[in-house]
C-alpha cells in the first residue's frame, strides 16, 4: 500500500519494485559499453506498464530513476560515463513507453465502460439498481433529480473529437466535476447534471453553440429516479425534432419552454384531422398549399402584423393581403379574424409538426 507524501522513504522502497535489475544493467553496460539487449528493454516496458497499473506517477517513477542512477554511477573511469548516460536513457525510455501503453489501454478501457453505461442508461438496457450503481462510478446518483441538454451540430461528434473536450474542458475550468457527465450519443453532444444545477447547463449550451459553429441546444426538464436521465434525454432530443419541423432557430431551446407541441402532436389522427379539414382547401390554389401555407406561418410568427409578414416574404403589403383574403375564401376562416384565428394557428402548427403537405396524413 502506497504510503502519503510524509512517508517519502517507504514509498521509494516500493517504487524501487520497478527498478528490478535496473543497477545491474547499469553496471554492466558502464563495463562493456553495450547497448541494452531486446530482452532488457522489454523487461522496462513491462515494469513500466505494472507502475501504470499500480496508479504511481511517472514523475516520481523517473525521479526514482535518475536516483538509482546516481547510486549505481560507475567509479573510477571517466570513459564510462557516456555508455551510462545512453543505458539510462534507453532505460527510462523503455519504462516510459511501456508506462504510456498502459495509460493508453485504460483509457480506452475506460471509454469503453463509459460507453456501454450511456448506452444502458440512455436505452434502459440494465437492471436499474446495477445501473445505479455503476453511475456512481461517472459522478451520477440516480436516485437524484437530473436533466439532461443535446447539442447538435453541422457534422457528427465522436467522444474524442476536438469539440466535445473543447467543451468538456470549458465545464470542468468553472464547475469542477460536480456530477457532471458530457459524453456524445448519435453524432450529438450530450451533458447530464443533476437538476438543481441549471447554470452547468446553460453553460454547456453556450459552450457547445459556440463549439459546433452555431449548432442548436435542447435542455430536457429535470426528471427524478433512474429513468429520469433518460426521460429528461428523450425531452431534449423531441425538443430539436420538433424545432427543425417548425423551423425555429434559436440557439437555445428549453422542452419547459415549448411543451404545448408535444401536447399538439400527441393525438396525430386528431391533429391530422384538424389540418385536413381547416387547410385542405388551400391544396386547391394554384401553385398548392405551400405558398399559402407559408404566408399564414410568417403572418402568425410575426404577431398577425401584416407589414413585418410582408417583410419577411419580401412581399408588398397588398400582396400580402390579397394572399390572406384568397385564405378566408377557401377556408372560409379568416386570418385576422381572432375567433378563426387560434383554429387556423393550430392547424398551421399542426401541418408544420406533420410536414404537410410534402407528406400525406
Amino acid at each position: 500500500m502506497r504510503q502519503d507524501s510524509g512517508s517519502g522513504v517507504a514509498e521509494r522502497e516500493i517504487l524501487e519494485e520497478y527498478l528490478e535489475g535496473y543497477a545491474q544493467i547499469l553496471e554492466e553496460v558502464a563495463a562493456t559499453g553495450r547497448r541494452l539487449s531486446r530482452d532488457e528493454l522489454s523487461s522496462r516496458r513491462n515494469l513500466g506498464e505494472r507502475a501504470a497499473e499500480a496508479g504511481f506517477g511517472l514523475r516520481a517513477l523517473v525521479r526514482t530513476h535518475l536516483i538509482a542512477a546516481r547510486d549505481a554511477w560507475p567509479r573510477g573511469r571517466d570513459d564510462s560515463a557516456e555508455e551510462a548516460l545512453a543505458a539510462v536513457q534507453q532505460a527510462v525510455d523503455a519504462f516510459a513507453e511501456g508506462y504510456e501503453r498502459a495509460q493508453r489501454l485504460a483509457v480506452r478501457q475506460e471509454e469503453a465502460a463509459r460507453r456501454e453505461f450511456i448506452d444502458d442508461l440512455l436505452y434502459g438496457r440494465s437492471d436499474l439498481g446495477r445501473l445505479a450503481e455503476r453511475a456512481e462510478r461517472f459522478g451520477l446518483r440516480l436516485s437524484h433529480e437530473h436533466a439532461v441538454a443535446v447539442a447538435r451540430g453541422p457534422v457528427a461528434y465522436d467522444e474524442g473529437d476536438a469539440v466535445p473536450r473543447q467543451v468538456e474542458q470549458a465545464l470542468i475550468s468553472r464547475f469542477g466535476d460536480r456530477s457532471i457527465l458530457l459524453t456524445t450519443k448519435d453524432g450529438r453532444l450530450l451533458c447530464v447534471a443533476p437538476g438543481h444545477q441549471g447554470e452547468v447547463l446553460t453553460h454547456f449550451a453556450k459552450q457547445a453553440h459556440a463549439a459546433t459553429d452555431g449548432g442548436q441546444v435542447a435542455i430536457g426538464r429535470p426528471q427524478s429516479g433512474p429513468g429520469g436521465v433518460v426521460q429528461s434525454y428523450e425531452e431534449a432530443l423531441s425538443t430539436l425534432e420538433i424545432a427543425e419541423r417548425l423551423g425555429l432557430d434559436e440557439p437555445v431551446l428549453r422542452a419547459a419552454e415549448l411543451l404545448v407541441y408535444p401536447v399538439l402532436a400527441r393525438d396525430r389522427q386528431a391533429m391530422a384531422d384538424l389540418v385536413h379539414n381547416t387547410l385542405g382547401p388551400l391544396t386547391t390554389a394554384r401553385g398548392g398549399a405551400e405558398p399559402l401555407l407559408d404566408t399564414l406561418t410568417a403572418y402568425f410568427d410575426s404577431g398577425c402584423v401584416a407589414a413585418e409578414a410582408a417583410r419577411r416574404l419580401s412581399l408588398s403589403v397588398r400582396a400580402l393581403t390579397y394572399r390572406l383574403e384568397r385564405i378566408h375564401k377557401l377556408t372560409g376562416a379568416n386570418p385576422a379574424d381572432p375567433t378563426h384565428r387560434y383554429m387556423l394557428q393550430t392547424a398551421v402548427i399542426g401541418a408544420r409538426l406533420l410536414a404537410w403537405p410534402a407528406e400525406q396524413l
